[in-house]
Protein backbone atom coordinates (compact mmCIF):
# COMPACT_ATOMS: atom_id res chain seq x y z
CA UNK A 1 0.00 0.00 0.00
CA UNK A 2 2.95 2.78 0.96
CA UNK A 3 4.84 1.13 -2.25
CA UNK A 4 1.43 2.29 -4.64
CA UNK A 5 1.18 5.44 -2.28
CA UNK A 6 4.49 6.98 -3.33
CA UNK A 7 4.11 5.52 -6.81
CA UNK A 8 1.13 7.72 -7.54
CA UNK A 9 2.88 10.85 -5.55
CA UNK A 10 5.84 10.15 -7.69
CA UNK A 11 3.65 10.56 -10.81
CA UNK A 12 1.46 13.28 -9.38
CA UNK A 13 4.51 15.40 -9.32
CA UNK A 14 6.22 14.38 -12.64
CA UNK A 15 2.91 15.08 -14.07
CA UNK A 16 3.03 18.92 -12.25
CA UNK A 17 6.26 18.83 -13.58
CA UNK A 18 5.73 18.20 -16.78
CA UNK A 19 3.11 20.85 -17.26
CA UNK A 20 4.50 24.22 -18.88
CA UNK A 21 3.94 26.71 -16.78
CA UNK A 22 0.79 29.07 -16.79
CA UNK A 23 1.66 32.27 -18.79
CA UNK A 24 -0.86 34.67 -16.39
CA UNK A 25 -1.22 38.38 -16.95
CA UNK A 26 -3.64 40.40 -14.46
CA UNK A 27 -5.87 40.72 -16.77
CA UNK A 28 -6.00 37.22 -17.35
CA UNK A 29 -5.98 36.41 -13.60
CA UNK A 30 -9.14 38.35 -12.93
CA UNK A 31 -10.97 36.59 -15.75
CA UNK A 32 -10.24 33.03 -14.39
CA UNK A 33 -11.30 34.42 -10.93
CA UNK A 34 -14.82 36.10 -11.76
CA UNK A 35 -15.82 33.44 -14.49
CA UNK A 36 -18.91 31.73 -13.14
CA UNK A 37 -16.57 28.72 -12.69
CA UNK A 38 -14.26 30.70 -10.83
CA UNK A 39 -14.26 31.77 -7.13
CA UNK A 40 -16.34 29.89 -5.10
CA UNK A 41 -17.96 33.54 -3.91
CA UNK A 42 -18.56 34.37 -7.23
CA UNK A 43 -20.44 30.64 -8.03
CA UNK A 44 -22.72 31.59 -4.43
CA UNK A 45 -23.59 34.69 -5.96
CA UNK A 46 -24.43 33.08 -9.46
CA UNK A 47 -26.66 30.67 -7.00
CA UNK A 48 -28.05 33.48 -4.72
CA UNK A 49 -29.12 35.36 -8.44
CA UNK A 50 -31.22 32.26 -9.60
CA UNK A 51 -32.66 31.71 -6.27
CA UNK A 52 -34.32 35.35 -6.50
CA UNK A 53 -35.12 34.86 -9.84
CA UNK A 54 -37.30 31.36 -8.98
CA UNK A 55 -38.48 33.04 -6.05
CA UNK A 56 -40.18 35.85 -8.45
CA UNK A 57 -41.53 33.64 -10.21
CA UNK A 58 -43.34 32.00 -7.19
CA UNK A 59 -44.93 35.62 -6.72
CA UNK A 60 -46.01 35.84 -9.96
CA UNK A 61 -47.97 32.45 -9.71
CA UNK A 62 -50.27 34.64 -7.97
CA UNK A 63 -51.74 36.55 -10.63
CA UNK A 64 -52.07 32.67 -12.76
CA UNK A 65 -54.97 30.55 -12.83
CA UNK A 66 -55.04 27.25 -10.05
CA UNK A 67 -55.84 24.19 -12.00
CA UNK A 68 -56.13 20.77 -10.02
CA UNK A 69 -58.41 17.36 -10.96
CA UNK A 70 -59.30 15.36 -8.55
CA UNK A 71 -61.11 11.86 -9.13
CA UNK A 72 -62.51 9.88 -6.18
CA UNK A 73 -64.13 5.98 -6.13
CA UNK A 74 -65.81 5.19 -2.56
CA UNK A 75 -67.20 2.27 -1.09
CA UNK A 76 -68.82 3.40 2.16
CA UNK A 77 -71.10 1.98 5.00
CA UNK A 78 -72.31 4.77 7.58
CA UNK A 79 -74.06 4.64 10.65
CA UNK A 80 -77.29 7.05 10.49
CA UNK A 81 -77.61 7.66 14.23
CA UNK A 82 -73.64 8.69 14.40
CA UNK A 83 -74.79 11.43 11.76
CA UNK A 84 -78.02 12.59 14.06
CA UNK A 85 -80.66 10.99 11.75
CA UNK A 86 -83.28 9.03 13.92
CA UNK A 87 -85.67 7.39 11.83
CA UNK A 88 -86.79 4.86 14.24
CA UNK A 89 -90.97 5.48 13.58
CA UNK A 90 -91.97 5.00 10.55
CA UNK A 91 -95.52 6.00 8.92
CA UNK A 92 -95.63 2.33 6.88
CA UNK A 93 -96.88 -0.22 9.60
CA UNK A 94 -93.85 -3.63 9.25
CA UNK A 95 -91.79 -1.28 8.00
CA UNK A 96 -88.86 0.73 10.20
CA UNK A 97 -85.69 2.86 8.30
CA UNK A 98 -82.53 0.83 8.69
CA UNK A 99 -79.69 2.75 11.16
CA UNK A 100 -76.99 1.43 9.59
CA UNK A 101 -77.14 1.48 5.69
CA UNK A 102 -74.51 0.33 2.81
CA UNK A 103 -72.16 -0.65 1.78
CA UNK A 104 -72.79 1.68 -1.73
CA UNK A 105 -70.43 3.08 -3.86
CA UNK A 106 -70.11 7.05 -4.76
CA UNK A 107 -67.81 8.39 -7.45
CA UNK A 108 -66.46 11.61 -8.84
CA UNK A 109 -64.62 13.09 -11.31
CA UNK A 110 -63.44 16.49 -11.46
CA UNK A 111 -61.50 19.56 -12.65
CA UNK A 112 -61.38 22.77 -10.77
CA UNK A 113 -59.73 26.18 -11.15
CA UNK A 114 -59.41 29.13 -9.31
CA UNK A 115 -58.43 32.92 -10.60
CA UNK A 116 -56.98 35.64 -8.59
CA UNK A 117 -58.84 38.88 -9.81
CA UNK A 118 -57.57 41.57 -8.10
CA UNK A 119 -55.38 41.40 -4.54
CA UNK A 120 -53.03 44.50 -4.21
CA UNK A 121 -50.92 43.19 -1.63
CA UNK A 122 -50.10 40.26 -3.95
CA UNK A 123 -49.22 42.97 -6.32
CA UNK A 124 -46.76 44.79 -4.58
CA UNK A 125 -44.83 41.33 -3.58
CA UNK A 126 -44.71 40.98 -7.36
CA UNK A 127 -43.39 43.84 -7.58
CA UNK A 128 -40.95 43.72 -4.64
CA UNK A 129 -39.75 40.04 -5.98
CA UNK A 130 -38.63 41.85 -9.28
CA UNK A 131 -36.40 44.60 -6.86
CA UNK A 132 -35.34 41.42 -5.38
CA UNK A 133 -33.96 39.84 -8.84
CA UNK A 134 -32.32 43.62 -9.16
CA UNK A 135 -30.98 43.31 -6.07
CA UNK A 136 -29.19 39.85 -6.56
CA UNK A 137 -27.64 41.18 -9.58
CA UNK A 138 -26.30 43.77 -7.99
CA UNK A 139 -25.11 41.38 -5.56
CA UNK A 140 -23.46 39.59 -8.03
CA UNK A 141 -21.43 42.50 -9.80
CA UNK A 142 -20.32 43.69 -6.17
CA UNK A 143 -19.24 40.15 -5.53
CA UNK A 144 -17.11 40.00 -8.94
CA UNK A 145 -15.90 43.52 -8.12
CA UNK A 146 -14.52 42.36 -4.31
CA UNK A 147 -12.99 38.76 -5.82
CA UNK A 148 -11.26 41.17 -9.19
CA UNK A 149 -9.87 43.75 -6.04
CA UNK A 150 -8.39 40.20 -3.75
CA UNK A 151 -7.11 38.63 -6.97
CA UNK A 152 -5.42 41.92 -8.19
CA UNK A 153 -4.03 42.79 -4.61
CA UNK A 154 -2.69 39.09 -4.44
CA UNK A 155 -1.48 38.97 -7.84
CA UNK A 156 1.06 41.96 -7.26
CA UNK A 157 1.65 40.54 -4.13
CA UNK A 158 3.37 37.92 -6.21
CA UNK A 159 4.95 39.88 -8.88
CA UNK A 160 6.33 41.66 -5.83
CA UNK A 161 7.59 38.45 -4.13
CA UNK A 162 9.38 37.80 -8.29
CA UNK A 163 10.82 41.31 -8.04
CA UNK A 164 12.17 40.71 -4.21
CA UNK A 165 13.35 37.44 -5.54
CA UNK A 166 15.23 39.23 -8.76
CA UNK A 167 16.27 41.20 -6.26
CA UNK A 168 18.39 39.51 -4.25
CA UNK A 169 19.52 37.20 -6.98
CA UNK A 170 20.90 40.85 -8.11
CA UNK A 171 22.45 41.37 -4.50
CA UNK A 172 23.99 38.11 -4.96
CA UNK A 173 25.71 38.59 -8.25
CA UNK A 174 26.91 41.64 -6.63
CA UNK A 175 28.52 40.66 -3.55
CA UNK A 176 30.04 37.73 -5.67
CA UNK A 177 31.81 40.71 -7.80
CA UNK A 178 32.68 42.70 -4.79
CA UNK A 179 34.40 39.20 -3.34
CA UNK A 180 36.28 38.71 -6.79
CA UNK A 181 37.40 42.13 -6.29
CA UNK A 182 38.65 42.14 -2.94
CA UNK A 183 40.15 38.89 -3.69
CA UNK A 184 42.06 40.70 -7.32
CA UNK A 185 42.81 43.71 -4.54
CA UNK A 186 44.61 40.88 -2.20
CA UNK A 187 46.95 39.60 -5.08
CA UNK A 188 47.56 42.55 -6.37
CA UNK A 189 48.93 43.66 -2.72
CA UNK A 190 46.63 46.41 -2.49
CA UNK A 191 44.14 44.31 -0.41
CA UNK A 192 43.68 42.41 3.26
CA UNK A 193 42.36 39.53 4.62
CA UNK A 194 39.74 41.37 6.51
CA UNK A 195 38.36 43.20 3.16
CA UNK A 196 37.76 39.26 1.75
CA UNK A 197 36.29 38.41 4.79
CA UNK A 198 33.80 41.63 4.69
CA UNK A 199 33.01 40.93 1.40
CA UNK A 200 31.97 37.09 2.15
CA UNK A 201 30.11 37.90 4.99
CA UNK A 202 27.79 40.40 2.73
CA UNK A 203 27.51 37.48 0.54
CA UNK A 204 26.48 35.48 3.34
CA UNK A 205 23.80 37.46 4.03
CA UNK A 206 22.09 38.24 0.69
CA UNK A 207 22.15 34.74 -0.11
CA UNK A 208 20.01 34.31 2.86
CA UNK A 209 17.93 37.02 1.71
CA UNK A 210 17.82 35.20 -1.73
CA UNK A 211 16.33 32.20 0.12
CA UNK A 212 13.68 34.28 2.15
CA UNK A 213 12.26 35.61 -0.87
CA UNK A 214 12.36 32.52 -2.61
CA UNK A 215 10.23 31.07 0.09
CA UNK A 216 8.02 34.11 0.53
CA UNK A 217 7.59 33.90 -3.46
CA UNK A 218 5.87 30.39 -3.59
CA UNK A 219 3.30 31.96 -0.59
CA UNK A 220 2.53 34.47 -2.68
CA UNK A 221 2.06 31.70 -5.93
CA UNK A 222 -0.11 29.92 -3.35
CA UNK A 223 -2.06 32.45 -2.21
CA UNK A 224 -3.10 33.98 -5.83
CA UNK A 225 -4.12 30.24 -7.01
CA UNK A 226 -6.30 29.78 -4.06
CA UNK A 227 -7.78 33.49 -4.83
CA UNK A 228 -8.38 32.05 -8.55
CA UNK A 229 -9.64 28.78 -7.24
CA UNK A 230 -7.17 27.23 -9.09
CA UNK A 231 -5.18 23.40 -8.41
CA UNK A 232 -2.40 24.43 -5.76
CA UNK A 233 -0.18 22.61 -7.60
CA UNK A 234 -0.75 24.62 -11.14
CA UNK A 235 2.77 25.84 -11.99
CA UNK A 236 2.15 29.72 -13.53
CA UNK A 237 4.41 32.22 -14.60
CA UNK A 238 3.61 36.13 -13.77
CA UNK A 239 4.26 38.18 -16.80
CA UNK A 240 3.18 41.52 -15.51
CA UNK A 241 5.57 43.67 -13.74
CA UNK A 242 5.26 45.92 -10.90
CA UNK A 243 5.17 49.50 -13.22
CA UNK A 244 4.40 53.20 -13.10
CA UNK A 245 1.25 53.97 -14.83
CA UNK A 246 -0.34 57.06 -14.63
CA UNK A 247 -3.93 57.74 -13.72
CA UNK A 248 -6.00 60.28 -14.74
CA UNK A 249 -6.47 62.93 -11.97
CA UNK A 250 -9.71 63.52 -10.51
CA UNK A 251 -10.97 65.82 -7.80
CA UNK A 252 -13.13 64.63 -5.05
CA UNK A 253 -16.42 65.23 -6.00
CA UNK A 254 -15.82 63.98 -8.82
CA UNK A 255 -14.53 60.89 -7.71
CA UNK A 256 -17.72 60.93 -5.58
CA UNK A 257 -19.99 61.10 -7.73
CA UNK A 258 -18.71 58.49 -10.04
CA UNK A 259 -17.99 55.99 -7.45
CA UNK A 260 -21.89 56.58 -6.11
CA UNK A 261 -23.18 55.87 -9.61
CA UNK A 262 -21.16 52.98 -10.57
CA UNK A 263 -20.37 51.17 -6.99
CA UNK A 264 -22.73 47.86 -7.43
CA UNK A 265 -23.34 47.63 -3.54
CA UNK A 266 -24.34 51.01 -3.84
CA UNK A 267 -26.98 50.31 -6.35
CA UNK A 268 -27.51 46.82 -4.11
CA UNK A 269 -28.61 48.64 -1.23
CA UNK A 270 -30.73 51.16 -2.36
CA UNK A 271 -32.82 48.02 -4.22
CA UNK A 272 -33.06 45.95 -0.56
CA UNK A 273 -34.37 49.81 0.38
CA UNK A 274 -36.88 49.99 -2.56
CA UNK A 275 -37.72 46.00 -1.84
CA UNK A 276 -38.48 46.82 1.68
CA UNK A 277 -40.79 49.83 0.95
CA UNK A 278 -42.73 47.52 -1.40
CA UNK A 279 -43.02 44.77 1.26
CA UNK A 280 -44.23 47.51 3.74
CA UNK A 281 -46.85 48.43 1.04
CA UNK A 282 -47.97 44.73 0.65
CA UNK A 283 -48.10 44.03 4.08
CA UNK A 284 -50.28 47.32 4.30
CA UNK A 285 -52.41 46.42 1.79
CA UNK A 286 -53.63 42.92 3.30
CA UNK A 287 -56.13 44.64 5.05
CA UNK A 288 -58.02 45.68 1.27
CA UNK A 289 -60.76 42.97 -0.24
CA UNK A 290 -59.44 40.37 -2.10
CA UNK A 291 -61.53 39.07 -5.35
CA UNK A 292 -61.55 36.13 -7.15
CA UNK A 293 -62.93 33.27 -9.04
CA UNK A 294 -63.43 29.94 -9.41
CA UNK A 295 -64.96 26.58 -10.99
CA UNK A 296 -65.23 23.17 -11.37
CA UNK A 297 -66.95 20.55 -13.48
CA UNK A 298 -67.13 16.96 -13.66
CA UNK A 299 -68.84 13.77 -13.68
CA UNK A 300 -70.51 11.99 -9.99
CA UNK A 301 -72.68 8.85 -9.29
CA UNK A 302 -72.54 5.75 -7.72
CA UNK A 303 -70.57 4.63 -10.52
CA UNK A 304 -69.39 5.19 -14.34
CA UNK A 305 -72.65 3.91 -15.62
CA UNK A 306 -74.82 6.33 -14.36
CA UNK A 307 -72.65 9.32 -13.50
CA UNK A 308 -74.16 12.75 -14.13
CA UNK A 309 -72.52 16.27 -14.92
CA UNK A 310 -71.87 18.67 -12.07
CA UNK A 311 -70.53 21.77 -12.02
CA UNK A 312 -69.78 24.98 -9.85
CA UNK A 313 -68.75 28.75 -10.63
CA UNK A 314 -69.00 31.80 -8.53
CA UNK A 315 -66.95 34.60 -6.95
CA UNK A 316 -65.28 34.99 -3.86
CA UNK A 317 -64.68 38.57 -1.61
CA UNK A 318 -62.38 38.42 0.84
CA UNK A 319 -62.49 41.13 3.26
CA UNK A 320 -60.17 40.91 6.44
CA UNK A 321 -61.72 41.86 9.39
CA UNK A 322 -59.31 41.08 12.61
CA UNK A 323 -56.56 38.24 12.81
CA UNK A 324 -55.23 38.95 16.04
CA UNK A 325 -53.84 41.60 14.82
CA UNK A 326 -50.92 39.77 13.15
CA UNK A 327 -51.16 42.02 10.83
CA UNK A 328 -50.43 45.24 12.30
CA UNK A 329 -47.41 43.52 13.80
CA UNK A 330 -46.50 42.54 10.37
CA UNK A 331 -47.10 46.13 9.32
CA UNK A 332 -44.78 47.52 11.69
CA UNK A 333 -42.32 44.91 11.53
CA UNK A 334 -41.98 45.88 7.65
CA UNK A 335 -42.05 49.46 8.05
CA UNK A 336 -38.95 49.05 10.36
CA UNK A 337 -37.44 46.96 7.92
CA UNK A 338 -37.82 49.67 5.32
CA UNK A 339 -36.40 52.35 8.05
CA UNK A 340 -32.98 50.36 8.99
CA UNK A 341 -32.37 49.79 5.17
CA UNK A 342 -32.90 53.57 4.60
CA UNK A 343 -30.23 53.97 7.55
CA UNK A 344 -28.01 51.60 5.58
CA UNK A 345 -28.12 53.50 2.28
CA UNK A 346 -27.22 56.67 4.21
CA UNK A 347 -24.74 54.77 6.13
CA UNK A 348 -22.72 53.70 2.91
CA UNK A 349 -22.78 56.88 1.11
CA UNK A 350 -20.79 58.14 4.02
CA UNK A 351 -18.98 55.07 3.67
CA UNK A 352 -18.04 55.39 -0.03
CA UNK A 353 -17.26 59.19 0.59
CA UNK A 354 -14.42 57.84 3.21
CA UNK A 355 -12.96 55.22 0.89
CA UNK A 356 -12.63 57.31 -2.01
CA UNK A 357 -10.93 60.30 0.13
CA UNK A 358 -8.53 57.32 1.53
CA UNK A 359 -7.79 55.84 -1.89
CA UNK A 360 -7.04 59.09 -3.11
CA UNK A 361 -4.57 60.09 -0.30
CA UNK A 362 -3.05 56.91 -0.88
CA UNK A 363 -2.24 57.58 -4.60
CA UNK A 364 -1.22 60.71 -4.10
CA UNK A 365 1.39 59.48 -1.29
CA UNK A 366 1.77 56.71 -3.23
CA UNK A 367 2.97 58.45 -6.53
CA UNK A 368 5.71 60.66 -4.20
CA UNK A 369 7.08 57.47 -2.98
CA UNK A 370 7.71 56.36 -6.39
CA UNK A 371 9.18 59.35 -7.16
CA UNK A 372 11.74 59.81 -4.25
CA UNK A 373 12.63 55.78 -4.41
CA UNK A 374 13.54 56.62 -8.15
CA UNK A 375 15.95 59.78 -7.22
CA UNK A 376 17.13 57.46 -4.17
CA UNK A 377 18.12 54.28 -6.30
CA UNK A 378 19.77 56.44 -8.70
CA UNK A 379 21.77 57.96 -6.25
CA UNK A 380 23.03 54.96 -4.86
CA UNK A 381 23.76 53.18 -8.28
CA UNK A 382 26.11 56.36 -8.59
CA UNK A 383 27.71 55.95 -5.18
CA UNK A 384 28.16 52.37 -5.42
CA UNK A 385 29.97 52.86 -8.84
CA UNK A 386 31.98 55.51 -7.47
CA UNK A 387 33.15 53.74 -4.41
CA UNK A 388 33.85 50.92 -6.29
CA UNK A 389 36.28 53.05 -8.88
CA UNK A 390 38.12 54.47 -5.98
CA UNK A 391 38.80 51.05 -4.27
CA UNK A 392 40.05 50.04 -7.15
CA UNK A 393 42.26 52.95 -7.70
CA UNK A 394 43.59 52.18 -3.53
CA UNK A 395 41.57 55.63 -2.32
CA UNK A 396 39.61 54.00 -0.28
CA UNK A 397 39.10 50.25 1.10
CA UNK A 398 36.33 47.83 0.80
CA UNK A 399 33.94 49.41 4.04
CA UNK A 400 33.13 52.35 1.94
CA UNK A 401 32.18 49.56 -1.22
CA UNK A 402 29.99 47.60 1.48
CA UNK A 403 28.37 50.47 2.75
CA UNK A 404 27.41 51.70 -0.70
CA UNK A 405 26.60 48.29 -1.17
CA UNK A 406 23.87 48.02 1.64
CA UNK A 407 22.47 51.21 0.67
CA UNK A 408 21.95 50.26 -2.75
CA UNK A 409 19.86 46.85 -1.62
CA UNK A 410 17.74 49.10 0.59
CA UNK A 411 17.25 51.72 -2.21
CA UNK A 412 15.86 48.62 -4.56
CA UNK A 413 13.24 47.56 -1.98
CA UNK A 414 12.54 51.22 -1.66
CA UNK A 415 11.54 50.87 -5.45
CA UNK A 416 9.67 47.37 -5.12
CA UNK A 417 7.86 48.56 -2.02
CA UNK A 418 7.06 52.41 -3.57
CA UNK A 419 6.10 50.40 -7.26
CA UNK A 420 4.02 47.77 -5.27
CA UNK A 421 1.95 50.75 -2.76
CA UNK A 422 1.58 52.88 -5.86
CA UNK A 423 0.00 49.57 -7.92
CA UNK A 424 -2.41 48.20 -4.85
CA UNK A 425 -3.55 52.08 -4.06
CA UNK A 426 -5.12 52.33 -7.67
CA UNK A 427 -6.97 48.81 -6.82
CA UNK A 428 -7.96 50.76 -3.74
CA UNK A 429 -9.01 53.68 -5.97
CA UNK A 430 -10.72 51.52 -8.82
CA UNK A 431 -12.45 49.46 -5.97
CA UNK A 432 -14.16 52.59 -4.04
CA UNK A 433 -15.31 53.70 -7.16
CA UNK A 434 -16.28 50.36 -8.63
CA UNK A 435 -14.47 50.10 -11.62
CA UNK A 436 -11.71 46.99 -10.52
CA UNK A 437 -12.75 44.82 -13.61
CA UNK A 438 -12.37 47.87 -15.95
CA UNK A 439 -9.22 49.39 -14.70
CA UNK A 440 -7.83 46.20 -15.38
CA UNK A 441 -6.40 45.88 -18.79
Amino acid sequence: MRYALALWLAGSLAWAQDRPPLQLTLKRAVEIATSPEGSAQVQLSGETLKQAGLRSKEARAAFLPDVESVFSYQDRTANLAAMGISLSKSPFPGFAFPTFVGPFTTMDARASVSQSVFDFSSIRKYQASKVGVLTAKSDAETTGEQVAAVVARAYLAGVRADTDVETAQANVMLSQAVLTQAQNQKNAGTGTGIEITRAKVQLANDQQHLLEAQNARRAAHLRLLRAMNLRLDTPMELTDRLQYMPVDAATLEQARQQALQQRPDYKAQQEREDNARLMASATRMERLPSLAAFGDYGSSGSGFGNSLPTRTYGISLKVPLWDGARRDARRAESESQHRAETIKSNDLKDQIELDVRLALDALSSAQDEVTVAKDGLDLAENELAQARRRYEAGVSDSLEVTDAQTRLERARDNQTAALYSYNVARIDLAQAMGTVRRTIQ
